[in-house]
């Protein structure tokens, strides 16, 4: 039976109609982004002489809907939106809702030398844009012998 279609999904679709069976079946769909939420965060990654680049993608969220945290060498990257109740239509009920409340979070390692003051961010057209510097790991000196404590 052909069903009217909005992006690849099924306008009527429920969980029960995908077949085979996976693991959307069980109800571990993300609300924000549904069968798609695996295409979201998505990073590209350069390496320049100076510097690594990120770009992330993250469309449909304001600037204030975004953080960036760097916390023990890791830097996370993460995103919530909320939903708008206030929005009404004025013909009759919804018959679907594709607008959610979530939250996504991705972490990079980026190594101890790095601070938070030499990492520059930018967001626009849906597009978060990272920069940070190459730092040299800081040298730990071996001699061959394993410190004992106490």
């Amino acid at each position: 039976m052909l069903m009217p279609s909005i992006f690849g999904e099924n306008l009527f679709d429920d969980d029960w109609m995908d077949f085979p069976f996976d693991s959307n079946f069980w109800g571990k769909r993300n609300p924000l982004y549904g069968k798609h939420a695996q295409n979201m965060m998505k990073t590209d990654i350069r390496e320049k002489d100076d510097s690594y680049e990120l770009d992330v993608d993250l469309p449909g969220f304001k600037k204030d809907e975004i953080k960036i945290q760097l916390k023990d060498g890791y830097l996370t990257l993460s995103a919530a939106k909320g939903l708008d109740k206030d929005e009404k239509d004025k013909k009759g009920n919804y018959i679907r809702r594709e607008r959610y409340a979530g939250a996504m979070q991705r972490s990079f390692y980026v190594g101890d030398a790095v601070t938070q003051d030499e990492i520059r961010a930018k967001y626009e057209d849906g597009i978060l844009k990272v920069s940070i510097p190459k730092k040299e790991p800081k040298k730990v000196e071996h001699n061959g012998y394993i410190s004992i404590e106490g």
